[in-house]
């Protein structure tokens, strides 16, 4: 993607979470563009996760890579002690955690699979705002932003009952996290991807219902990463210093169907 460079995060500090690929991949390259130095966190894609690095430090940005599944609470803390180690006190959090583990009907579906769902999407946001919000708290700053869904609004599609009620649970948590902790000074608010070109639709959607979402949308097109980077970008920003607990959809107006 073509990045923008600006002022508006001189100075800050971000960890984004899943940062080597997809919405992660672009956050990270955004808002080191904006200004911020960049830690990002990845479990499989290694080679990915440094050519992310080192794309961020040609633009002048400190830029780390941590590998790290946080759906254990020692290494959600062990991740955030690491990047602050790296880089300096983490301004910025995206808790971009999540996905679809596969598709299953309620009545086919085992309890492992719902209870590994929770974990995955839900439980792991909470961990690594805990460990966020450990060092925020204390300086009366920061800005969450975690990583919802269209799913948590319509349900999803068809075997995903478990992924979209941890999303909706996410969106929840969202906004209550927020109503906790901004009378302390610490923005939290979140985004709702629809369909986004990323390696999740590549391997849970067909070319075939991609093409028939695209079309039912007003934008008349698949999102890309930068659609929601540019999002978070902005919530990260002192041009959203008004905004707290909001769940802003980046679906192309497919929700409006």
């Amino acid at each position: 993607m073509e990045l923008k460079q600006s002022t508006e995060l001189t100075g800050k500090k971000a960890l984004v979470m899943g940062g080597a690929s997809g919405i992660g991949k672009a956050t990270s390259l955004a808002l080191a563009a904006a200004g911020a130095d960049v830690v990002l966190t990845y479990w499989s894609s290694a080679e990915e996760a440094e050519q992310v690095v080192t794309q961020i430090r040609t633009l002048g940005r400190q830029a780390h890579a941590i590998r790290a599944d946080v759906a254990d609470a020692d290494v959600a803390e062990q991740v955030f002690a690491q990047a602050e180690h790296s880089i300096g006190e983490i301004d910025t959090l995206f808790a971009n955690i999540g996905g679809l583990i596969q598709r299953c009907r309620v009545v086919d579906m085992p309890l492992s699979l719902w209870n590994e769902s929770m974990n995955l999407n839900l439980t792991s946001t909470f961990l690594i705002c805990q460990a966020a919000l450990k060092r925020m708290e204390p300086r009366g700053r920061g800005t969450i932003v975690t990583m919802s869904s269209l799913a948590a609004f319509d349900g999803g599609g068809p075997g995903s009952s478990h992924y979209a009620a941890s999303k909706a649970a996410v969106a929840t948590f969202t906004r209550a996290l927020a109503k906790e902790v901004g009378p302390l000074g610490i923005r939290v608010n979140g985004v709702a991807p629809g369909l986004i070109a990323t390696r999740f639709h590549d391997t849970f959607n067909t070319p075939a219902n991609r093409l028939a979402i695209a079309e039912r949308t007003p934008a008349k097109r698949e999102g890309q990463p930068a659609d929601v980077a540019n999002v978070v970008v902005f919530l990260a920003s002192e041009r959203a210093a008004f905004l707290a607990g909001e769940i802003i959809q980046v679906n192309g107006g497919l929700a409006l169907y």
